[in-house]
C-alpha cells in the first residue's frame, strides 16, 4: 500500500474544505477512514494520520493523540 499516495489523496480532500479540517482535528481517525473507504492497520493509520497533519501543517498533537489511541486499541486486541 502506498502510504504516501494515501496522505496526498488525503490531503488534497481535506485542503480548502474547513468543516473537513475541523472534523480531522477532532477525530483524525474517523475521518481518515471515512475518506479512504479502506482499513488500514493501527501503524499505518498512524502513519497516515502523523503525515496529513504535517503536510497541512496542524497542530503535532493530532498526530500524538492519534498514535495513543491507536496504541489503546492495539492493546484491547492483544498487540504490543
Amino acid at each position: 500500500m502506498d502510504i504516501q499516495k494515501i496522505i496526498g489523496d488525503l490531503v488534497s480532500k481535506l485542503t480548502g474544505n474547513n468543516d473537513l479540517i475541523a472534523k480531522f482535528t477532532k477525530d483524525p481517525l474517523s475521518i481518515v477512514k471515512n475518506l479512504l473507504g479502506i482499513d488500514l492497520d493501527p501503524s499505518q493509520l498512524a502513519e497516515v494520520v502523523k503525515g496529513v497533519t504535517g503536510k497541512l501543517g496542524l497542530p503535532g498533537d493530532i498526530g500524538k493523540e492519534a498514535t495513543g489511541i491507536l496504541g489503546k486499541i492495539k492493546s484491547l486486541f492483544g498487540g504490543k
